[in-house]
């Protein structure tokens, strides 16, 4: 049995790892951010908004949120990019739902109603700081909240079903 001082001896071995980033790049987070505000939707759709809409315009994903981000600054992005990112939330809007969908129970016009104002004030919070993450993760759960609050898949389709809720008679 080999001691400690008569190790084998082996030659080293770099190996090379790729580098995975534990968080995104500031400009995409920042730009998740500002779509999460302006659309409204959960981060997991605004970064496939991002992701698609990269595609469409033949870009990445850092070079688009950058322009997201330089618009927001007052440098209007190339053409391709506005119709690309136009269109990719165009598509995201989108329901593929089926079109009669009836909810088992009504949600309280007064929860309804809570929930939404909870995520109007969240969007409001997400445009004046799209980096925050604390910001991006209260819109996020306020968009699941309302999304299964009024049974429907995307943060669009929940706050438009419940305006309606809202502007319904009172039964």
């Amino acid at each position: 049995m080999p001691t400690p001082g008569n190790l084998p001896q082996y030659p080293s071995v770099a190996v090379e790892r790729p580098r995975v980033p534990l968080l995104a790049p500031p400009t995409v987070a920042q730009a998740v951010g500002m779509l999460m505000a302006a659309t409204p939707c959960s981060a997991r759709d605004a970064k496939r908004i991002l992701a698609t809409a990269a595609d469409l315009a033949d870009a990445t994903v850092q070079d688009l949120a950058a322009a997201v981000v330089a618009a927001s600054e007052g440098t209007p992005p190339p053409v391709l990019v506005e119709r690309a990112l136009r269109r990719a939330i165009e598509v995201a809007r989108t329901s593929h739902a089926p079109a009669s969908r009836s909810i088992g129970l009504a949600p309280s016009r007064e929860r309804t109603e809570e929930v939404l104002t909870r995520l109007r004030g969240c969007q409001a919070r997400l445009a004046a700081a799209p980096g925050d993450p604390a910001a991006t993760r209260a819109m996020d759960d306020a968009a699941y909240t309302l999304c299964v609050l009024m049974g429907v898949p995307t943060a669009h389709e929940a706050v438009l079903a419940a305006e309606r809720r809202l502007a319904a008679p009172v039964q």
